[in-house]
């Protein structure tokens, strides 16, 4: 039997550090270890601090979702001090974070993920007319005449004749794995070069309801976004109509461009649709609530529980069934390595224990990752796109029903591609026409509530430490581009006595828990997960980035006896 150890450290397009070592038998991946190599602890820094602070911190998590720690951590905060924000305040925030899926989701595809699935070299050798004509039978977008398709030819050639081909110089070109003809390699960099214009500027809904971007400004209480349709101080008449229009160009990009790109590229890799599924196990809290927070029946993303791939029953969701194990993480809990720990009482005790080089096998060792395992009622759980499209699915969201069986009908395959690599990239898109369309929903709303006089966008209701409780707790969750999103707040005389955060990355790069049960992604790679070249496991690459991990600088890869094989560096 041949066996080859792989290691890939760090996995490149993404936001963060992760390594991936797997076993290769006969060609197929037989085993997986995923391991995070950087340490975050921002829990310890929250303690004795004042907790109307707490989303300015736990925000700087993350410089690519920059809006979802600080809307969970809002919501922890409300939860624990009761306080009920203004209608218009969660239509701000659920446009807020509206935008954040669409521009992530975008720029995962583009700019993250289809280098797995595109030869940007073999656009070189395309003819430009045939990329316009297969371009104009997929969309009407204004840019697929053959003159544009040959102008970005001809930058691509001028590019590579510079030899300064930045993220494009060391991929795996001409790798047997690439499927697209040339034609459609010429199209997916054509519309990476666009969707970098395109994100620059729809997300520019975040200043002018947050000041900035990244790391928009938010308040407990509501929002910090003063409406008066005559002030040019304020949210006005033209900045609404400025939004409008950011959401119209959304829309098109997304209905005309990314859903025909993504619909283009996985017709010639159907063959994923049965790769990578991984656990089976799928969580969502839900996401967008249309009323209150507190009215879990009118998010428009619903929450819910698959187990499985059992799309006949979705099961509550109920928080209390969260518990993060570190038996196989660089922490120690006071009850050993065996000893499950709810968010509440969770501990951040750092104890690294190795491995001592880069060059030690993680599978040698019984502790590996800086993540922690966390487990829904002692069961391993996948979170994104996937599980709330699942689960949404499943819970009859009609929006989703139509949609869902509009791509697998175009796609030429059944549900059960769903769970799968495919399925993964595939419910990414989906969601992001969905939410696209729905933020028109949302704008409208808002500004029928102004027309009528209310302009109410923050609440002081409870503000002062003075009305506090002397201890209260409380829980945020909030379903982030990437997943499942908790933080989890313990408040003792007017400041945070205790913060515990589990992340979208931390449910699906979870190590080995005390049964041995492996996480999504070690999961996901041992699904029937081929190999074919060890010295470039395009392969890993595509199951890994349809989670959407959030950067890195290079790729390491060893034989089976620890020489290294090949080094690429992003420059």
């Amino acid at each position: 039997m041949a066996r080859t150890k792989v290691v890939v450290d760090p996995i490149t397009r993404i936001e963060g550090h992760l390594r991936i070592e797997v076993q290769q038998e006969n060609g197929r991946i037989a085993d997986a270890w995923a391991s995070s190599t950087q340490f975050r602890g921002i829990e310890l820094i929250m303690e004795g601090r004042d907790p109307r602070d707490a989303w300015a911190f736990t925000q700087r998590i993350c410089g690519v979702c920059t809006v979802v720690h600080a809307v969970a951590s809002l919501r922890a905060v409300e939860d624990a001090l009761d306080i009920r924000i203004p209608a218009n305040a969660n239509l701000i925030r659920n446009l807020v974070h509206g935008m954040q899926f669409v521009q992530d989701h975008v720029i995962h595809f583009y700019h993250l993920h289809a280098l797995d699935w595109v030869d940007v070299v073999s656009a070189l050798q395309a003819d430009p007319a045939g990329t316009a004509r297969i371009a104009k039978s997929i969309s009407p977008w204004p840019n697929n005449s053959e003159t544009y398709f040959r102008e970005v030819q001809d930058r691509l050639k001028k590019f590579v004749g510079t030899g300064q081909l930045g993220i494009f110089a060391n991929g795996y070109w001409g790798h047997p794995a690439y499927k697209l003809p040339p034609e459609v390699n010429l199209l997916a960099v054509a519309h990476y070069l666009e969707a970098l214009d395109w994100q620059r500027d729809v997300i520019r809904l975040h200043t002018i309801f947050g000041g900035k971007n990244p790391h928009p400004h938010f308040v407990v209480g509501g929002m910090a976004s003063a409406i008066n349709l005559d002030s040019t101080a304020t949210i006005n008449a033209e900045r609404l109509t400025d939004i409008q229009d950011m959401i119209k160009r959304a829309r098109r990009f997304v209905h005309e461009v990314y859903i025909p790109d993504l619909l283009a590229v996985a017709g010639f890799y159907k063959e994923w649709a049965a790769i990578g599924g991984g656990t089976g196990n799928y969580l969502t809290v839900g996401e967008f609530p249309e009323t209150d927070v507190r009215d879990v029946g009118s998010y428009f993303l619903p929450q819910g529980i698959i187990v499985g791939k059992n799309l006949g029953e979705v099961l509550p969701y109920d928080h209390q069934k969260v518990k993060e194990y570190v038996t196989s993480s660089w922490y120690e809990y006071p009850g050993g390595d065996g000893e499950g720990l709810h968010p509440y009482a969770g501990e951040t005790k750092a104890k690294y224990t190795g491995p001592p080089t880069p060059w030690q096998y993680l599978q040698d060792e019984s502790k590996y990752s800086w993540m922690k395992s966390p487990r829904y009622d002692e069961m391993p759980m996948e979170v994104g796109p996937l599980a709330r499209m699942l689960v949404a699915y499943a819970s009859g969201h009609d929006g989703v029903q139509g949609m869902v069986n509009e791509v697998l009908g175009r796609l030429g395959v059944g549900p059960a591609a769903l769970f799968s690599t495919l399925g993964r990239t595939a419910a990414r898109g989906i969601e992001t026409a969905l939410i696209v369309d729905r933020m028109q929903t949302w704008l409208d709303e808002l500004v029928d509530r102004v027309r009528n006089g209310d302009t109410a966008t923050f609440t002081r209701d409870k503000w002062s430490p003075d009305t506090w409780p002397a201890e209260a707790e409380g829980y945020g969750y909030l379903d982030a581009p990437r997943g499942a999103l908790g933080h989890w707040i313990k408040i003792r005389d007017g400041k945070i006595a205790k913060y515990q955060c589990v992340v979208p990355s931390t449910w699906n790069c979870s190590p080995r828990d005390p049964q041995g049960q492996v996480g999504p992604y070690e999961a996901a790679l041992k699904d029937n997960h081929p190999l074919v070249d060890p010295a470039r496991p395009i392969e890993i690459l595509r199951t890994i980035h349809s989670f959407d991990p959030c950067m890195a600088c290079g790729v390491h890869v060893l034989d089976a006896e620890g020489r290294l094989v090949t080094e690429v560096r992003v420059q």
